[in-house]
């Protein structure tokens, strides 16, 4: 006999289903941020003179294709968990059940470290930038 869902269940999987629309969402402005970024280091808005300026271009840049990989690493789990959603309206089964919350759980880990490691990222970056831009002079 298979189990009814109950109300609080059917909620659950309906904020599961909206925690990865969120992460999915956010995944994809990231990387827009990681294009602009990109932008950025790549053009000749910065103070030649600089000490190590190509060495640390160039460490930033690899560690935005870094993060990179792993947003489309998260982006397939997290549309491969988003695929067994379905799933779980059908499992008659208290082990499916936590194991999907597990799952769901490693997701928001894995999710949220990766946004830390992007904004911290991202401060590096504009912190080392805005202090070696060039400054535009004006000829009055």
């Amino acid at each position: 006999m298979k189990p009814t869902i109950k109300p609080t269940a059917e909620k659950e999987l309906k904020e599961i289903h909206l925690d990865a629309l969120e992460w999915k969402s956010s995944l994809q402005f990231i990387n827009r941020e990681l294009k602009f970024i990109n932008q950025l280091l790549n053009s000749y808005v910065f103070e030649p003179n600089t000490p190590n300026l190509f060495e640390r271009l160039q460490e930033y840049k690899a560690q935005i294709q870094k993060v990179e990989e792993e947003i489309e690493s998260l982006h397939q789990s997290i549309r491969k968990h988003e695929s067994e959603l379905g799933g779980m309206l059908e499992c008659d089964t208290i082990s499916c059940d936590h194991e999907y919350y597990m799952e769901h759980e490693l997701l928001k880990t894995s999710y949220n470290t990766l946004y830390k490691k992007f904004r911290e990222l991202k401060s590096n970056v504009f912190g080392y930038a805005g202090g070696i831009l060039k400054t535009k002079r004006d000829k009055s």
